[in-house]
């Protein structure tokens, strides 16, 4: 997404950035990556260092799109659960997933070094805390389950919170933590020294595999290239193949102030859903901020961020009472995935030179390296251990009722094309507020700008035809089947919509 499209502002967006230039002209190169968040610049860096010419594209500037929205908590701790995983992909499963996350996190730390990248990374503890009193349970048989992945953890007294007697929990050695928009600078820079270009404003409507694969823009431009990697959060080239296998899912934070050292430099989050994850992080004006975040929903399904900032400010006062203000709201969205695993990997019925990177699961930091890992391995002809593993093409038979969940879920949504309208006209809307009409057979996504004018395009996403939702909080039309987002205009911002929505005739001018 990018970055200024959304009403809020996450505690690493006020850092500068230079602009990466637009691409001119016609380009060839041995890879093109699609997206220049942390999966796509990790893939273009690896390969760089393997001496591969990479071309990098994207619509916004380097992390404009849900990097900047993370809270960067970099973990081998399972966010499904490794009793999940172990019962979705077995032992030998569980155990490759927690390997490719700590190597995900020494990979980091390691680019850091050799790059020499000032980007705050830093080795912390990770806590799991019990939700409630009927959690202890889960953590006790939580416990066994990591040990057999393979993971270092241990049972503790309580977790460091001088506040809160959090009862017994699970501390995770080795964790990390680091600034995403400072790092993913630092890994544009080396692209670039290494020979690889790096461009934004570059609006791709057309991917196609083959040799050579092209990736088309709608300011003109054409890549030629061996190999095209799609890390744009949520595939673009998809219409169905993966999307029915993941949902997308809205998750809030807010970030307050607080009086340096009262709080431990640790990672922590519990078993509740929603879940909730705290880290602390220093603003660009150096003040300590906590960072605390959950209460995700499906995106579009929703609009009460207001109630879901508020729940996130008491859970936090109430374990950490010396908070200060509240210095930063804001959203982003994930990708959860039907197993709990990206699909990182040859994109499935495509050209074999054609690879995707998705299905963060809460994790997009580690599993976004991992796709850069994995997926240079394949270009270059590497084996790779966890290739099976997150093989987008797999099908995991024991989630299948997760599966028929979520497409039972998607399905409903459709349901929205026999609703009556939601306002009786647009003279009707607030200013600054949009909402979906009923015109006859046709639904129309009205948004009224602050001066009163009203701005009229299709409620129909071009993805796969949902009915859009307005999200109040962001000014965003949000999809509720399967989380493309357009701006107030219309103008899509993420996919898996490559189309904006289709503006229509209106009365009273303005922009359309």
């Amino acid at each position: 997404m990018d970055a200024g499209s959304e009403q809020s502002t996450s505690i690493w967006m006020a850092e500068s950035r230079p602009a990466s230039p637009p691409p001119t002209g016609q380009l060839e190169a041995d890879v093109c990556v699609v997206g220049a968040g942390i999966a796509g610049l990790t893939t273009a860096y690896l390969l760089g260092r393997a001496g591969r010419s990479v071309v990098v594209l994207d619509r916004g500037p380097v992390g404009g799109g849900q990097t900047e929205r993370t809270t960067a908590h970099l973990t081998n701790a399972i966010d499904d659960r490794f009793l999940t995983i172990e019962r979705l992909h077995g032992a030998r499963g569980s155990r490759l997933a927690a390997a490719s996350h700590t190597a995900a996190i020494d990979c980091i730390e390691r680019i850091v070094r050799n790059e020499r990248i000032d980007c705050g990374f830093e080795r912390i503890d990770g806590y799991l805390l019990a939700g409630d009193e009927g959690a202890r349970e889960l953590l006790a048989r939580e416990l066994e389950a990591a040990r057999r992945a393979g993971v270092r953890v241990a049972r503790v007294d309580r977790a460091p919170m001088p506040g809160l007697d959090t009862g017994p929990c699970l501390r995770f050695p080795r964790q990390g933590q680091f600034h995403p928009l400072k790092y993913l600078g630092g890994l544009a820079r080396s692209v670039e020294q290494d020979s690889g270009r790096v461009f934004g404003n570059a609006t791709v409507e057309e991917i196609a595999g083959g040799q050579p694969a092209r990736v088309r823009t709608a300011e003109g431009t054409t890549v030629s290239a061996g190999a095209v990697v799609v890390a744009t959060n949520t595939p673009i080239n998809d219409l169905v193949a993966l999307h029915t296998k993941q949902a997308a899912y809205l998750t809030y934070v807010v970030g307050m102030a607080v009086a340096r050292g009262t709080v431990a430099r640790a990672l922590f989050w519990d078993t509740l859903d929603p879940y909730h994850y705290v880290r602390l992080a220093n603003d660009a004006g150096g003040e300590e901020i906590l960072m605390v975040g959950g209460e995700d929903h499906k995106t579009g399904q929703r609009d009460d961020a207001t109630v879901r900032y508020a729940r996130l400010e008491a859970w936090a006062r109430e374990r950490f009472p010396d908070l200060g203000e509240v210095r930063y709201r804001w959203s982003g969205q994930i990708m959860e995935t039907i197993d709990g695993l990206a699909f990182l990997g040859r994109n499935p019925l495509d050209a074999d030179n054609v690879f995707v990177a998705t299905g963060d699961s809460g994790q997009g930091m580690t599993h976004g390296t991992i796709a850069g890992m994995l997926i240079s391995d394949l270009i270059l002809g590497r084996p790779n251990p966890w290739s099976a593993l997150y093989d987008p093409s797999r099908k995991t038979l024991r989630a299948a009722k997760e599966f028929l969940k979520e497409a039972a879920n998607m399905a409903w949504q459709y349901a929205d094309w026999l609703k009556p309208g939601e306002e009786s006209s647009a003279d009707a809307i607030a200013p600054g507020s949009g909402a979906v009409l009923r015109r006859g057979l046709t639904n129309v996504a009205v948004y009224r700008d602050p001066e009163g004018v009203p701005h009229e395009m299709s409620a129909v996403c071009p993805h796969l035809g949902c009915i859009v939702d307005w999200n109040s909080s962001e000014h965003t039309w949000d999809c509720p089947c399967h989380g493309s987002r357009f701006d107030q205009y219309g103008q899509v911002l993420n996919g898996p919509a490559i189309d904006s929505l289709k503006p229509l005739p209106q009365l009273t001018g303005g922009r359309v």
